[in-house]
């Protein structure tokens, strides 16, 4: 996660974002954030996670193969020895 940093905002707007996020039962930290993330993402994004998902189904793969991806080391790869 980033930290944003928004300076010389003003007092009538900081006051409707702390009413909005109020009325939605958020913080107002996670109004803003909410609303940057419906403002910048693009409509109808589909996550990477649910792409590769969706190809590997298309691959056939099982749930058990689908499994042994959560299995695998988050370790960095090591490069092939070619000699």
């Amino acid at each position: 996660m980033a930290t944003l940093t928004v300076r010389d905002l003003p007092e009538q707007v900081h006051r409707a974002l702390r009413t909005r996020a109020a009325l939605k039962g958020r913080s107002t930290e996670a109004e803003a954030c909410a609303i940057l993330e419906e403002t910048v993402l693009p409509e109808g994004r589909i996550p990477l996670g649910a792409l590769l998902a969706s190809v590997g189904r298309y691959a056939g793969l099982t749930d058990e193969e689908f499994a042994n991806f959560a299995r695998r080391s988050h370790e960095p790869s090591q490069p092939a020895d070619l000699a």
